[in-house]
């Protein structure tokens, strides 16, 4: 008698045919939860009083609605292509999914027409609207120091041979490099630049400082102790005499001279400590130092780790760090740090462990290509500019969705990958029955996802705008 041959073998779940269907279905069942969000925090009325002015005609669609699909549109993250666009026009179920009539949906077209209205000085008013939702977070979590960093991001753009304002950068591809600052997960302020301007370009850095501490004292508290972190690539007098004269405390990354090496080599072994971290061990000393065009000494801490990995690393190998701050030099500052959090943050330890920890402003940076993508579609620079202001302002709120709603599901630090997998990619049907619309999901995913709850955070945040 003949094997059976176990590939032929039918059971209840074999599959056998394929149909289409009437019914409303979507695979983007998550999204429902972004847009409800949106609505909720009052955002979609704050863009439509900041831009409408730019809709010439009745016929187009509202701003706030452009807004709304934009954004969708970068947190589904499915295609970079504006011609993605025209494939979800035709999807009815991607329109229901996000509370748009399927007839107000927008072609590829509609977006590019949309860009192409708003002109480059209109980079003002996407940092205005930044600057709000900073402060909007600041009177949610009401912090009682604020940390922030600022640094430039390489947006790599090689592949584009005549893209307006795509120059050669340090990471020797050609694309734009925007100065961004930066506060815990958000980006809270950003000028859009060439590739071919450095860090500390102009006067760049301290009008940014400027603007965002004046919105602070103005908008928040204005006692509230302000530090900033920068790495080497801002070493500036310029900057530093800003930051003291206003009481704005900085941490700063120098450049080792060779007086500075020369003083080091002569330093007894009694003048440098140990700072033992998780992660690795810091040797310091800590000395006041005046670089030739400075009017005055800045207090310094020169610093080489022990290991790399678990290994110890010999003196001639140890990547070496000189740190400047005018923390424990300004009296004002310093009192305002020793009220919101204690002496601690005076000490050498605290100032060289934050300094070092200021690789996670760098993960904001990641998890905003993460979000987005780094690839810009138009030729022009100021439609590039508008288009990259819009998909920042997106990623903050894609941060705050996550902080405000999906925390008691999802971890804050996921990434936009990882949460598209496990929240907006999921399969929903829309319905409408007893007079209302239905939005379907599974009983496990409804289950896993506590969707009850998420549903319910997704209407009520903690503030609005």
């Amino acid at each position: 008698m003949k094997a059976k041959n176990k590939n032929t073998v039918k059971n209840n779940a074999t599959i056998e045919s394929v149909e289409s269907t009437s019914d409303v279905l979507t695979g983007r069942g998550g999204l429902i939860l972004f847009v409800r969000y949106l609505t909720a925090i009052g955002i979609l009325g704050r863009m439509q009083d900041w831009f409408g002015f730019i809709r010439k005609s009745s016929k187009g669609q509202p701003v706030a609605e452009i807004f709304k699909q934009l954004w969708c549109f970068f947190v589904d993250g499915t295609s970079r292509h504006l011609v993605y666009f025209d494939t979800l026009a035709k999807d009815e179920g991607y329109a229901r999914g996000i509370e748009t009539d399927p007839a107000d949906m927008l072609s590829s077209h509609a977006v590019k027409r949309f860009f192409k209205a708003l002109l480059l000085p209109m980079g003002w008013v996407f940092r205005s609207v930044l600057l709000e939702l900073f402060v909007w977070r600041l009177n949610i979590e009401k912090p009682n120091m604020i940390m922030l960093g600022i640094d430039s991001m390489v947006m790599d753009n090689d592949e584009a041979q005549k893209r307006h304002g795509a120059a050669p950068t340090y990471k020797k591809v050609k694309g734009f490099q925007p100065l961004q600052m930066t506060w815990g997960r958000y980006v809270i302020d950003a000028i859009f630049r060439s590739g071919d301007r450095h860090c500390n370009h102009g006067n760049d850095t301290v009008r940014m400082i400027k603007r965002v501490v004046d919105k602070i004292h103005k908008s928040y508290r204005a006692d509230v102790p302000i530090v900033v972190r920068m790495d080497s690539g801002f070493f500036d007098q310029k900057v530093f005499d800003y930051c003291e004269k206003q009481h704005i405390g900085y941490i700063c990354g120098g450049k080792i001279y060779d007086d500075i090496k020369q003083f080091i080599q002569n330093t007894d072994k009694s003048f440098w400590f140990l700072l033992n971290q998780p992660d690795q061990v810091w040797e310091f000393v800590e000395f006041g130092d005046r670089r030739n065009s400075w009017s005055r000494y800045r207090r310094a801490f020169y610093c080489r780790p022990m290991y790399q990995g678990r290994q110890m690393v010999f003196d001639f190998a140890r990547p070496d760090t000189v740190i400047y701050t005018n923390i424990g030099t300004d009296v004002v500052l310093d009192k305002r740090l020793i009220q919101s959090s204690g002496n601690d943050l005076l000490s050498a330890q605290w100032i060289i462990k934050a300094y070092h920890y200021r690789g996670a402003d760098e993960l904001v940076h990641r998890a905003f290509k993460d979000f987005g993508f780094e690839a810009l579609p138009f030729l022009r620079f100021h439609q590039n500019a508008a288009f990259y202001y819009t998909m920042l302002i997106g990623f903050v709120l894609f941060e705050s969705f996550k902080t405000d709603v999906c925390a008691a599901v999802i971890a804050v630090s996921t990434y936009a990958s990882t949460l598209r997998r496990k929240l907006i990619d999921i399969a929903a049907k829309i319905v409408r029955h007893a007079g209302k619309t239905v939005l379907k999901v599974s009983r496990a995913i409804f289950e896993e996802l506590r969707f009850d709850i998420l549903w319910g955070r997704s209407a009520s945040p903690p503030a609005t705008l």
